[in-house]
């Protein structure tokens, strides 16, 4: 029976080790982000925990080569991973306000989350797969097929533990309960190898399984959160009538909805100076990045009666905002799901105004800040249209903002900066030149409500130059800027709520 067993015992292993991987990013998004680092981590860490269990199971397969003692590895390892989703989530909690109190980011703080909350489970899971193989070879004339098939078991396992959680578990029953789901399989598996603590554990798991998942990340005033394919998403109300929508780590706002305005204050505000600059008259715009619709609402606002097609990847965004922050209430709004970029190749529509504001401070598409994307964005244009991107930096750090306006001034005949916030910059491409000098005469033309920031745009906005080593699809190391942002934006710990607009809410 043991021999017939060790096939499924190994294919569970390897299934329920990289769900656990899967799960772990899932885990550590709303604290730390989904960086290119913090990925980095987990992926380095997990495979570090399983040659570490390789080699551990291997000698104590050695020492006890007895069904029993697999049995026992088996249900401590499924009970370890039964309790990762919580325990994780008072010590992310305590952990990051630990770290940001000492100035450690996102390397460190995902790195030692990662140390200390899975490397028991995945240490033990890895060992199934050595044992199983010790267990299984009576015949040494068989030991390479055995040891292939074995192999072969472990790594279809593995495969489909990272499809189906990633694609099916997660979007559709959540973090906690797909981590329960590895683990009540790991459990049932070992029940022939070691009845009576395996029975326990299953029981336990399941009993886990039917109590309700409760919020990922506890903040007060949640209104709804979200784990969906890209993103863990949160809608909080603040005082004052505010509804902020957040992604991830939640360190920025990434829309934010009054009933009693339409201006945000805040960077969403910022693309409102541009269509003086236009050359033509603006008829139709398209928002990459829309969210909650904090910019299309502002643009539907102060220049009423334009087109606005605007782009969002997650649809359950577009869900949340509907419910939460008024969005079917924008008028002449039209939400499309879908990449942006994927969108600009696909479609024949052409705009006045492109809008990019799916840059943010933990993650950066880096197709959407190339030489190919804006070459793209041009060819949608209409003649004497510009496209205005929100780019987001750190005080003191700005090397974002510069490979980025570089790379577009190398496509558009000018590029303008305006550093309007301390997180925040706008950069803008034109696709025909104006003279610096009518930049203020131009700005007159601005609605009567954002006339406040005529003369601050004046006194600092600044033509950008081409970039001599222009970031494009081939090479563009925004995560490496990104990072080295966001590691002096949590050590910095400046005020994160600032406002564009002095007459701001």
């Amino acid at each position: 029976m043991t021999s017939r067993l060790l096939p499924a015992v190994v294919f569970t292993a390897g299934a329920s080790s990289l769900a656990t991987e899967i799960c772990a990013t899932r885990l550590l998004a709303p604290y730390f982000g989904q960086s290119t680092v913090v990925w980095a981590n987990v992926i380095g860490l997990i495979l570090i925990y399983l040659s570490v269990g390789y080699w551990l199971g291997g000698r104590v397969a050695d020492r006890h080569p007895t069904p029993r003692v697999l049995g026992l590895i088996l249900v401590i390892a499924a009970l370890c991973t039964a309790a990762l989703p919580f325990v994780a989530r008072p010590f992310l909690n305590l952990a990051l306000q630990g770290f940001a109190a000492v100035s450690v980011g996102t390397v460190a703080g995902s790195f030692l989350s990662t140390l200390l909350l899975f490397s028991v489970p995945v240490t033990l899971l890895g060992m199934a797969s050595p044992f199983a193989l010790r267990l299984a070879l009576t015949d040494i004339d068989r030991a390479g097929r055995t040891s292939g098939r074995l192999s072969s078991l472990a790594t279809v396992g593995a495969i489909i533990g990272t499809f189906g959680s990633a694609l099916v578990l997660i979007p559709g029953v959540g973090t906690q309960r797909t981590l329960l789901t590895a683990a009540l399989l790991v459990a049932l598996v070992s029940m022939p190898l070691l009845l009576r603590p395996a029975v326990i554990a299953s029981a336990v798991i399941i009993v886990l399984l039917i109590l309700p998942p409760g919020l990922v990340k506890e903040t007060q005033g949640t209104l709804a959160e979200r784990e969906t394919t890209y993103q863990f998403i949160q809608v909080v109300r603040e005082g004052g009538g505010k509804t902020v929508m957040r992604f991830d780590d939640g360190i920025a706002d990434q829309s934010v909805y009054r009933a009693d305005t339409a201006l945000s204050g805040g960077e969403w505000d910022m693309p409102l100076v541009v269509p003086p600059l236009l050359a033509g008259t603006m008829h139709r715009v398209l928002v990459i990045g829309n969210a909650g619709g904090t910019t299309a609402r502002a643009l539907a606002s102060e220049y009423p009666g334009i087109a606005i097609d605007a782009v969002e990847l997650d649809p359950v965004v577009t869900q949340l905002a509907r419910q939460y922050m008024g969005l079917d209430a924008i008028p002449n709004l039209h939400v499309i799901t879908a990449d942006g970029r994927e969108y600009l190749e696909t479609t024949a529509q052409h705009y006045d105004l492109i809008i990019v504001d799916a840059y943010r401070t933990e993650y950066i598409p880096f197709y959407l800040a190339t030489q190919e994307f804006f070459a793209l964005i041009r060819a949608h244009l209409d003649p004497g249209g510009g496209v205005a991107l929100n780019v987001e930096r750190v005080p003191g750090n700005n090397g974002l903002v510069q490979a980025v306006a570089g790379t577009v001034a190398t496509v558009f005949p000018q590029v303008w900066v305006w550093p309007a916030l301390h997180f925040n910059e706008l950069v803008v491409g034109l696709s025909e030149r104006i003279a610096p000098s009518s930049l203020a005469q131009r700005l007159t033309a601005m609605p009567e409500n954002i006339q406040v920031l005529r003369p601050l745009v004046v006194a600092q906005a600044y033509v950008a130059p081409p970039s001599k080593d222009p970031l494009t699809d081939d090479r563009a190391p925004v995560e490496w800027l990104t990072d080295r942002a966001i590691l002096a934006y949590i050590a910095g710990g400046g005020v994160l709520d600032e406002h564009l607009l002095p007459t701001a809410p």
